[in-house]
């Protein structure tokens, strides 16, 4: 064995091996490392846009968490209001019933003494007469002396 020929068919060897590697498996494999980065890149941007979006997505929902805290206590403060008015319009309303019953008692007072002061007129007008027949000793017509017995129960 010549190893100069051994040493050319090894190199021969070695050099159709390379060739057959930087034609047929470095191209393919070079694609497939290239798609891997370009995945994985894709795939960190997107894990960055949703950090971003989800961080966003948390501002909005604590504004919206704070308007609706907002709107809250507005509908709080418009329903104590609400309560006050209608607990002003009840007093009112009390009042004025008060006030209504308070002038029917006042009325049935004065209608009462009314009637109580002719009750008197009429009693002080029978003691009148009842008085007058004692003295005079002997029956007054009441009926004919009607009108003046009414002049005297007017001044009473």
């Amino acid at each position: 064995m010549n190893i100069g020929l051994t040493l050319f068919a090894q190199a021969l060897a070695f050099a159709g091996l390379i060739w057959i590697i930087a034609t047929k498996i470095w191209p393919p494999m070079m694609n497939a490392i290239e798609e891997r980065q370009k995945k994985i890149a894709e795939g960190l941007a997107a894990a960055d846009n949703s950090q971003r979006a989800l961080a966003q997505a948390q501002e909005t929902a604590d504004a919206e968490l704070r308007a609706a805290r907002v709107k809250a206590n507005e509908i709080i403060e418009q329903a104590h209001a609400r309560a006050n008015q209608i607990v002003d319009a009840a007093k009112d309303d009390a009042i004025a019933e008060a006030n209504r019953q308070k002038a029917l008692a006042e009325a049935e007072i004065v209608a009462a003494s009314n009637r109580a002061r002719e009750d008197l007129r009429r009693q002080v007008s029978s003691l009148a007469v009842s008085g007058a027949e004692k003295l005079l000793k002997r029956e007054i017509d009441a009926n004919a002396h009607k009108a003046l017995l009414d002049e005297l129960a007017a001044e009473i």
